[in-house]
């Protein structure tokens, strides 16, 4: 259409510049002549369009849509065509639903779809929607929607609380992905990002949940006391075997040496004095007298 217009006002200025000269209307021409230069460059420039990083474009010639995407770059086209361009980046659609559960309760859940446009099947999606705004609405958000519901009502609601939730993620964003419509869309990730259940059963499932991990803590204590009662076990017969073995290597006569001994020792000490051979217990002997 800019094209078009660009062109007829070139064609304006043109017979406005011819008929300048004709009368010698030299300030009229000039105008004129910059006019039609300025409209012409117009014109020209519609050859050309610019796809931004991230996008891609689609032709569309009086309804007849092209099969091929213009891809990001300076790209030339027929200049009376339309130009519609897509946004192929990471795009979020954020929603809040009421979802049912296996139970069949109705949970609310506030979740996220992560996706992108195929840069080849724009096209696919401009014949068959429309716009991205229209390709959203008509396409992404019901089956987005249908896909989670028909998800949840295979989990129990404390599923949510718990690793499953991360399963559940991954179940909906493999569905998604396999719905024939979504076919131009590439699902990333669909991320939970909120829950919230009815008071009673969130609280019943928060103190099942507390009963859990305290009967894991219990389990827990009890294997270690019972570690340490096996490991106290183990040392007091050792100490048994210990003097078991000791005790039979121990004799009368042993001791009575070991008694020599000492006695010999003590003896030799500067601070004895008077060593009485045979008056003590036993037969050993006795030592008396000391400096200090």
């Amino acid at each position: 259409m800019l094209f078009i217009i660009s062109l007829a006002a070139a064609i304006v200025a043109f017979l406005v510049y011819k008929n300048s000269k004709k009368y010698n209307i030299k300030s009229q021409a000039t105008f004129s002549l910059i006019g039609m230069v300025i409209a012409l460059l117009i014109a020209l420039s519609q050859f050309f369009t610019v796809i931004p990083a991230g996008y891609a474009g689609v032709i569309d010639m009086f309804g007849n849509v092209s099969d091929n995407t213009l891809k990001p770059g300076v790209n030339l086209v027929n200049p009376i065509a339309n130009v519609v361009k897509f946004d192929t980046r990471k795009q979020e659609l954020k929603e809040v639903m009421n979802v049912p559960s296996k139970e069949g309760l109705s949970i609310e859940l506030e979740l996220s779809l992560i996706f992108r446009l195929s840069m080849d099947k724009v096209n696919e999606i401009y014949k068959t929607a429309g716009d991205y705004e229209e390709y959203l609405q008509k396409i992404v958000t019901p089956n987005f929607r249908s896909v989670v519901r028909g998800v949840t009502t295979k989990y129990e609601a404390k599923a949510l609380y718990t690793a499953e939730r991360e399963k559940l993620e991954t179940e909906i964003k493999s569905k998604l992905s396999a719905v024939p419509e979504m076919k131009e869309a590439i699902v990333l990730s669909a991320p939970l990002r909120q829950i919230t259940l009815p008071t009673g059963l969130k609280n019943a499932i928060e103190d099942k949940l507390k009963a859990e991990q305290e009967s894991q803590r219990m389990e827990f204590i009890l294997t270690r006391e019972k570690q340490e009662a096996e490991r106290k076990r183990i040392e007091a017969q050792g100490i048994a075997d210990f003097q078991e073995i000791v005790s039979k290597g121990i004799s009368e006569q042993l001791l009575k040496w070991k008694g020599i001994e000492a006695t010999e020792k003590l003896a030799n000490s500067p601070n004895s004095k008077i060593v009485v051979i045979g008056s003590g217990k036993d037969g050993l002997p006795i030592i008396l007298g000391n400096d200090k």
